[in-house]
């Protein structure tokens, strides 16, 4: 069947596609109905049903003979090691795991909190949550502690997981002390915390909190699989709000057994026994969606890779993880084929290796500009997907669904709707818009199941942040525009949360740190294009009357405080001081006029600004860094 056919299926009873669907996962009580709409616009799928994620996505593939296929493969080569776990292995590891955080009192429903590097035991500790039914919360091994602790406070845990150390390609990452100044600064306090030690660093363990990972299994009784409602919450993840605190992003059960092995075999064109690769983290989404749930959910061997595209040991790295473990589809960020293309331009390396299992790569977190993949599909000669989703859908909005049928690729497209998603593309004032016209990009109210149906006790905020803006549909931030052949286009961001190597993050949240330094009186931080990472940050700091300090003490001191507070993973290296910022007359910094300065686009002064003259000054600053080449 065409994807077209299968898309109108879907449009005609969406009821019936979702269903059918549906029978693919193992239920403890079948569901009667697919959508659940009592509570509309927070919609729900599959509430009746009785589920557990980790029998779907574990135990039954044992159940069914497949015991001794490999369900994870670890490789990492920061630590060279390598590790295969099969799936009768998994099952008793997550059975042993879940028993030990039963016993010490976590039950369903119960919040866990999961810092964890890329080692296997993240994805254990993931499953174990959800063979108890437990809600987990993985917040990325690079977060500093105030981060954590505002997650902490937020989600409540009972218990946290957490790694000694994670490893980087120069360096150890110190996480015990991160988390210990996490749990100090939060008012919520876990009732205890479970330390994985790794032998590159044993961390000190507090007495009457802290358990050690292997000790606290001993001589307790595996746990069996604890059925849940569909609409049970499975994960809740943390993504940048613009303002204020993060959002936490609720996954329900149902919805996600369903959708995302839906997307292995329809998207990534995967089955039972084939080896699914996604190089990404399970702090992020897509280390959730696709490292951990939706390849064993299919039955698939799972790559668990730590290191780096480039330097570990070298920029053919992914050829030979793809090589050596027979990748069939391999899934990555456009920021990690750039490292590699400007470290081997001319892919050199690709010939070392046999990379005849290899079928197809996909490509998402960022916008894939043509250059990267016209130069991996040479380099390759397979096919290269590029697909759209966010942290809240949990899957793929627009896809090439190369298991129904391979259409056209057009580059600098993700390709078409996938089923559940009907997308339109609106003006300002929520009207359709004619095609190839640019607009805000918004998704018709139900979302498909997987989907998020509200923020961790917010569904104020979750209302206020994705549904009110055009009543009936799902406002996704994002603008484009839709072609005459019906294939979308993702060409901004709507709000200012910008993208670097992948990671979505708050300018918002970087202007909160920086205006805590205390000679900062006023800042803003944008985007600016970067060949490697797609955006880097860039900061404007206005300082405060009679500051007389050396410039370049005061940047550094911010520099070291967004490192401080938001951690590594925001790459803020670079800021300028300036006497003003460019403002509307009602106050409104300028900042999509600053990133068209630095990135040296044609721009006109808005007809609100306050005083033109100020963008020379921004300009002659910008100059200073090498940006804003044109006059």
């Amino acid at each position: 069947m065409a994807y077209a056919e299968v898309y109108a299926g879907w449009k005609a009873d969406p009821e019936a596609f979702w269903m059918k669907a549906a029978q693919e996962i193992d239920w403890k009580k079948a569901p009667s109905h697919a959508l659940n709409a009592n509570k509309a616009p927070l919609y729900e799928w599959f509430s009746d049903g009785m589920v557990n994620t980790c029998w779907n996505a574990v135990d039954r593939h044992v159940e069914a003979g497949r015991g001794d296929q490999l369900a994870i493969i670890y490789d990492s080569p920061v630590t060279r090691t390598k590790q295969s776990i099969t799936y009768a292995e998994l099952r008793n590891r997550v059975a042993s795991l879940a028993g030990a955080l039963r016993a010490k009192g976590v039950e369903k429903g119960d919040r866990v909190l999961i810092y964890m590097p890329m080692v296997p035991e993240a994805l254990e500790a993931m499953l174990a949550c959800a063979r108890l039914g437990a809600v987990h919360s993985v917040v990325f091994g690079g977060f500093a502690s105030s981060e954590l602790a505002v997650r902490i406070d937020d989600c409540k845990p009972r218990a946290i997981i957490a790694a000694s150390c994670g490893v980087e390609p120069q360096r150890v990452i110190h996480y015990k002390p991160l988390l210990d100044g996490a749990i100090d600064m939060a008012s919520h306090k876990p009732d205890f915390c479970v330390i994985f030690q790794r032998p590159q660093e044993v961390a000190k363990l507090i007495e009457g909190r802290d358990v050690n990972w292997h000790g606290f299994q001993y001589g307790t009784e595996p746990a069996d699989c604890v059925p849940v409602a569909g609409n049970h919450p499975a994960y809740i993840l943390y993504t940048s709000g613009t303002t204020g605190a993060p959002k936490g992003v609720v996954r329900p059960t149902g919805g996600h057994l369903v959708a995302l092995n839906w997307t292995m075999k329809n998207i990534y064109n995967v089955g039972p026994g084939d080896v699914f690769w996604a190089a990404s983290d399970v702090g992020w989404v897509v280390g959730h969606s696709y490292i951990c749930y939706g390849p064993l959910i299919a039955g698939c061997t799972t790559v668990v890779f730590e290191g780096k595209p480039v330097g570990t040991p070298d920029a053919g790295t992914f050829w030979r993880v793809i090589a050596e473990h027979k990748v069939k589809s391999f899934f990555t960020a456009p920021t990690a084929l750039r490292a590699i293309k400007r470290v081997d331009p001319k892919a050199e390396l690709v010939g070392n290796h046999d990379l005849s299992a290899f079928k197809t790569l996909y490509l998402a977190g960022e916008r894939a500009d043509p250059d990267t993949i016209n130069w991996a599909a040479a380099a390759l000669k397979i096919p290269v997907i590029d697909h759209w989703w966010q942290t809240e859908t949990g899957w793929a909005i627009a896809a090439n669904p190369m298991g129904i049928e391979a259409l056209p690729v057009k580059v600098g497209s993700p390709s078409v709707p996938m089923p559940g998603y009907d997308v339109h593309v609106l003006d300002e004032g929520g009207h359709p818009v004619a095609p190839g016209t640019l607009g805000a990009i918004a998704v018709k109210l139900p979302l498909p199941p997987g989907t998020l149906p509200t923020l961790w006790n917010a569904d104020d905020r979750f209302k206020k942040s994705y549904l009110t803006t055009y009543p009936g549909f799902y406002e996704t931030g994002d603008a484009g525009y839709i072609d005459e052949d019906g294939y979308l286009y993702i060409m901004a961001r709507t709000d200012d949360v910008i993208n670097v190597a992948g990671h979505r993050l708050s300018t918002g949240a970087m202007e909160e740190v920086l205006a805590n330094h205390p000679d900062v009186a006023e800042c803003a931080v944008i985007g600016v294009a970067d060949a490697l990472k797609g955006q880097s940050p860039l900061g404007f700091l206005c300082l405060n009357a009679g500051v007389t300090r050396d410039d370049a003490d005061v940047i550094a001191e911010c520099v070291k405080l967004m490192r401080d507070k938001i951690g590594p993973v925001a790459d803020f290296k670079r800021a300028l001081i300036i006497s003003r910022l460019p403002k509307t007359r009602s106050g409104k910094i300028l900042r999509a006029t600053m990133v068209k300065i630095a990135d040296s686009e044609p721009f006109k002064a808005p007809a609100t600004i306050e005083d033109p003259a100020v963008l020379d000054e921004i300009r002659t600053a910008l100059q200073t860094l090498g940006l804003a080449q044109q006059a």
